[in-house]
């Protein structure tokens, strides 16, 4: 019998990208400016019916971009350039 993998949890598809911190990856160098834990406000952020959390970022590499919603999971060919500035503790 196939067993199915257990889900990555919140914390892994996110990974280091908390409120401060900046990633790149293949499409650009992002800061991240909020984590939306909230899955009804992530769903509606992302357009999407279903959604665990959502980052909004704003790409460091266009002086003119601005802040938009991603749900895209942490990856092996994402990297923290800067980690965040204060650790992260959810709302009440």
């Amino acid at each position: 019998m196939h067993s199915i993998p257990p889900r990555p949890s919140v914390h892994d598809e996110i990974g280091p990208r908390l409120p401060g911190a900046i990633y790149s990856n293949v499409d650009g160098r992002f800061e991240v400016l909020a984590l939306i834990t909230n899955p009804t406000d992530a769903a509606q952020l992302l357009r999407r019916t279903a959604a665990r959390w959502a980052l909004i970022v704003r790409d460091t590499l266009r002086p003119d971009g601005d802040p938009f919603a991603v749900g895209s999971v942490w990856t092996t060919s994402d990297y923290l350039v800067r980690p965040a500035r204060i650790a992260y503790a959810p709302a009440a």
